[in-house]
């Protein structure tokens, strides 16, 4: 077990004016290494109340160049950020290669210390989303310094008296911070045990002695530097990070899928039977869409597929029967430059949805294990290690609360061929194909086998695949919105 005094590091004895300047003037030119080399950094701070978080994070950016650097003082949520998955504000604020974010409390400032086993129980959940989150970031090569400032229960109470007893800072002590103190020994033990779970290879703990503020100072500065002196090392020398989680941080098992070859393209839909039913589907979607909106639950709809397989068409039969202030379409296209410099992920977190709204995907987080694997833009560690994360992913979504809807739209060879030509022929939708479909047809086998296995490693029970035979265009978009309307039953079932 995790022991916070045992762990504590109480600094040098022997700290100076000098001594602090010359760790300041090393860190100082780390930062400049750290940005060439374009290691992210991500330095967290925690503590008791009172234990000196804000002035020890003042002192830290007193070495650094203001142009690398951001501090989030995470407070309360908003209430806008109360309607997102709870690990979607930290996500969203991830520095970019080269930079550092530092927090002012964290993703650890959500769990809870109340007694009982509900309240254990969220703990659990939360804890296997921090696991997620802090590996999948030091997988990427994120460099995450954890830092908590200790202080004893006489230390904390004699701070808090000196601030009550004047009236410019009497404020800062407030009725939680009392209790606190009245419960040191119970929120003790309670953080040892957080400490215990999420103490991993990747990411630890490292506990201050805050009692001495030169020390403690010092202390965070040398700490930083050898971190930051190890990241340097690890990425000169080309070695990738393959963190090894504890057992508390597994996902769901993939369920057993079908294989693209095994699917039966044969199915076809009337004319008739397609107006009439795209009518009822689209009308039942509506009414959906409004308890949704009712019940604060999001809705992700996600469409892989090969190229022609009419996700467009199948997205705009979707979108039809929805109030356009409720969803929003999300083309994903090549990464930007500011995407490429962040984990992969980063950009699918900034585009989910509000609880109660819609967001339809059209290309998706799946890129990482097809094209970005095919084309060589992801490397074998990355594309390897994309299916865990993507399962992990996508349980945090549903554990959220969302519903999540994937869908593959699958075609033959010939019907693509044909489509191609038709595209190709017609001036009207000729801006539809592109040199790079016909590169990426050429690959056909490639991807076939890309995409089974995927299927096959992300097809989980939280967030199953749904082939769609797409060789009858009118078919596909009928199955579509049955399968969606069917699971948002399923789930609005659930809630009553």
């Amino acid at each position: 077990m995790f022991d916070i005094h045992e762990k504590c590091i109480a600094g040098r004895s022997d700290v100076d004016d000098d001594a602090l300047e010359e760790l300041q003037i090393r860190l100082s030119e780390l930062q400049r290494e750290v940005k060439a080399a374009g290691i992210p950094v991500m330095i967290v701070f925690e503590g008791w109340s009172a234990s000196g978080k804000g002035t020890m994070i003042s002192r830290l950016l007193r070495s650094l160049d203001p142009r690398g650097f951001k501090v989030y003082s995470m407070t309360e949520p908003t209430e806008t950020e109360k309607r997102y998955p709870e690990m979607h504000r930290y996500w969203v604020k991830i520095p970019s290669a080269g930079n550092i974010a530092i927090f002012d409390r964290s993703w650890y400032g959500s769990l809870e210390f109340k007694e009982g086993k509900s309240h254990k129980a969220k703990n659990y959940r939360k804890i296997l989303d921090i696991i997620d989150f802090e590996s999948q970031l030091a997988a990427e090569g994120y460099l995450i310094i954890k830092f908590f400032l200790h202080i004893s229960e006489s230390e904390q109470k004699k701070r808090f008296d000196k601030l009550k007893s004047v009236k410019s800072t009497e404020w800062r002590v407030g009725k939680s911070d009392i209790k606190q103190n009245e419960n040191y020994n119970k929120v003790y033990h309670t953080l040892c045990d957080i400490f215990d779970k999420t103490d991993i290879v990747c990411a630890p703990w490292h506990i201050v002695d805050a009692k001495e503020k030169d020390c403690a100072a010092a202390c965070v500065y040398s700490t930083v530097i050898e971190c930051m002196e190890c990241a340097l090392e690890h990425k000169s020398r080309g070695l990738e990070i393959n963190p090894i989680l504890p057992d508390i941080s597994s996902p769901s098992q993939p369920l057993t899928s079908p294989k693209l070859s095994e699917i039966d393209l044969s199915v076809n839909l009337g004319e008739v039977s397609y107006k009439k039913r795209l009518k009822e589907c689209q009308a039942r979607l509506f009414e959906l869409q409004n308890e949704l909106y009712r019940k604060r639950i999001p809705l992700i709809i996600a469409y892989e597929g090969w190229d022609a397989a009419g996700k467009g068409g199948n997205i705009k039969r979707i979108t039809q029967a929805l109030d356009p202030r409720g969803y929003e379409v999300i083309p994903i296209a090549s990464p930007t430059p500011e995407e490429k410099s962040r984990h992969f992920l980063w950009r699918f977190w900034r585009a989910l949805p509000k609880d109660g709204h819609t967001a339809i995907f059209d290309r998706t987080w799946y890129g990482r294990v097809l094209v970005e694997r095919i084309e060589g833009f992801a490397t074998d560690a990355e594309w390897k290690r994309a299916y865990d994360e993507i399962n992990r992913f996508e349980d945090s979504l549903v554990n959220s609360g969302a519903i999540v809807v994937k869908f593959w739209l699958h075609i033959d060879k010939d019907e693509q061929l044909a489509r191609f030509n038709d595209r190709q022929n017609t001036p009207s939708k000729q801006w539809k194909i592109t040199d790079e479909d016909w590169r990426n047809r050429a690959k056909w086998d490639e991807y076939e086998k890309a995409v089974d296995e995927a299927i096959a490693l992300t097809n989980t029970a939280n967030a199953p695949w749904i082939i769609i035979e797409s060789n009858d265009k009118k078919y596909a978009r009928i199955r579509a919105l049955e399968e969606i309307i069917a699971l948002v039953e399923k789930r609005l079932a659930e809630k009553l």
